[in-house]
C-alpha cells in the first residue's frame, strides 16, 4: 500500500516521501480514507505510530489549494504545536498551501501579522486561540475541518472547558477529528457531543508498551541516583537521551551536575522562557546536545526523530505516563531501551505500572556499579542473584536480577 493508493494527492506525497518515509503506517492506512471521505474519526493508536501525518496529510488533499483558513489544529502545548505546523510545512513543502502556528508565552505582533497574511491551516493552543479571537483578529466561521490532537493531555491540563468554547465558535457543517492515545470517560463523553457518527480507529492496545522498545527497571538507593544515571550515561550506547524527572527543580539540579561532568546537555520544563524551550528542544533534535532532561511536558506527542534512549530518573505518578515516556524511543519502528531508576518509597508504582501494562518487568542493575543495599533488592521471595548476559535491543548487556 502506498500513500498514493490512499488518495493523497500527488503534491502531498512529494512532501512525505522527501522526509524518507515510502509506505504508510497502519494508523495512516486506516484513517487517511476515512478522512477522504468526509468522516469524522476518532484516532487512538500507541505513541510513535505516525499519527499526525495520519491527519495532516488527508488534510492537506481536502484543502487541495489556498483559501480561506479552513483547518483548525489545536494542541495541548507550545512544543506540540510547533512540532505539528513543522510536519504539515514539510508535507506541504511542494503545494501553495500556507500554514500558522498561534501559542502564548511570545508577543502577538507576528502572529497578527500571519493572519493578516492568510493562512491555509492554524495550528493552535488553546489559550492563544482564544486570546486572538476575543481580540477580533481571528474568525473560525470558515473553518471546514476541526482537529483535536493530544486530547487526553488537553483533558489533563484542564483545557477541556476552553475546548468546548473553541468548538462552538466553529461551523456545526464541519468534519472533526479527534486524536488521543487514550480515551478516558471525559473524551467518551466530548466524542458523543463533538463528533458526528464518528470512525473509531484503534491500532495496538491502549496500555501497551511498543513492541520496538527494551525496557527495565533499575533498583537503586535514594543516595545513588544520580550516580546510577551517570554510570549507565557512561556505560551505555546511546546517540540521544531523554531524562525524565517529575519535578522542575530536580531536572534542573540533573542539568547542573551532568554539565559539571562535561555532559553535553539541556533541559526542557515549563519554568523556561519560549525562546530558551524552543532552543533547548532543537539543539537536541539537530544534536547540539546528546542529553534532554524533561519534566512531563515533553512525554507525550513530542517526535524527535532517533531517540536512542529514554531514562525515567524518577518514576512517573501515573502508569499511562510510563508508556508516553518510554514512547520517546523506538518510534517509526526503530529500536530503543527505556531505563526506570526506581527506589524503595516507589514500589507501589512499579507494581501499578506493571499491572497497568499487564506484564513483568525485567529488574537490572549495572555490572560494576558499587550499590548500596535497597531493600527493593529483595522484593518477591527468596534471596536474589545478579544474572549477567541481558541484552538489550542494541546489543550490549547488563547485569540482571534472577531468583
Amino acid at each position: 500500500m502506498s500513500f498514493q493508493d490512499l488518495g493523497v494527492q500527488e503534491a502531498v506525497v512529494h512532501g512525505v516521501q522527501s522526509l524518507g518515509f515510502i509506505e504508510p503506517t497502519s494508523i495512516q492506512e486506516k484513517c487517511i480514507p476515512l478522512i477522504l471521505r468526509g468522516k469524522d474519526v476518532v484516532g487512538s493508536a500507541q505513541t510513535g505510530t505516525g499519527k499526525t501525518a495520519a491527519f495532516a496529510l488527508p488534510v492537506l488533499t481536502l484543502l487541495r489549494k489556498r483559501g480561506a483558513t479552513r483547518c483548525l489544529v489545536l494542541e495541548p502545548t507550545r512544543e506540540l504545536a510547533i512540532q505539528v505546523e513543522t510536519a504539515f510545512q514539510y508535507y506541504a513543502r511542494f503545494t501553495e498551501m500556507e500554514i500558522g502556528v498561534f501559542y502564548g508565552g511570545v508577543g502577538y505582533d507576528r502572529q497578527k501579522t500571519l493572519l493578516d497574511y492568510g493562512v491555509d491551516v492554524i495550528v493552535a493552543t488553546p489559550g492563544r486561540l482564544l486570546d486572538l479571537q476575543q481580540q477580533g483578529v481571528l474568525k473560525l466561521g470558515s473553518i471546514e475541518i476541526l482537529v483535536l490532537d493530544e486530547v487526553d493531555r488537553m483533558v489533563d491540563m484542564g483545557f477541556l472547558p476552553d475546548v468546548r468554547r473553541i468548538v462552538q465558535l466553529c461551523p456545526k457543517s464541519r468534519q472533526t477529528l479527534l486524536f488521543s492515545a487514550t480515551i478516558p470517560p471525559e473524551i467518551e463523553s466530548l466524542c458523543s457531543w463533538v463528533l458526528k457518527d464518528p470512525e473509531v480507529v484503534e491500532i495496538g492496545e491502549r496500555r501497551s508498551v511498543a513492541e520496538t522498545v527494551t525496557h527495565a527497571f533499575f533498583p537503586v538507593a535514594s543516595a545513588q541516583k544520580f550516580d546510577l544515571l551517570v554510570s549507565l550515561l557512561e556505560e551505555t550506547q546511546y546517540k540521544s537521551v531523554l531524562v525524565f524527572t517529575r519535578t522542575k527543580q530536580t531536572a534542573d539540579n540533573i542539568l547542573d551536575r551532568l554539565r559539571r561532568l562535561n555532559h553535553s546537555v539541556t533541559v526542557l520544563h515549563s519554568d523556561r522562557t519560549q525562546k530558551d524551550r524552543i532552543k533547548a528542544l532543537e539543539g537536541f533534535k539537530s544534536g547540539i546536545y546528546e542529553v534532554l532532561v524533561a519534566t512531563d511536558i515533553a512525554a507525550r506527542g513530542l517526535d524527535v526523530a532517533g531517540v536512542t534512549h529514554v531514562i525515567n530518573y524518577d518514576i512517573p505518578l501515573h502508569p499511562e505516563d510510563y508508556v508516553h515516556r518510554i514512547g520517546r524511543t523506538g518510534r517509526a519502528e526503530q529500536v530503543g531501551d527505556a531505563f526506570t531508576l526506581v527506589i524503595a518509597e516507589e514500589l507501589k508504582a512499579m507494581l501499578d505500572i506493571e499491572k497497568f501494562i499487564g506484564q513483568k518487568i525485567p529488574r537490572q542493575k549495572l555490572d560494576g556499579f558499587n550499590y548500596v543495599y535497597t531493600a527493593l533488592f529483595a522484593e518477591g521471595k527468596g534471596p536474589v542473584k545478579p544474572v549477567k548476559g541481558f541484552r538489550t535491543s542494541r546489543g550490549y548487556s547488563f547485569g540482571r536480577y534472577g531468583r
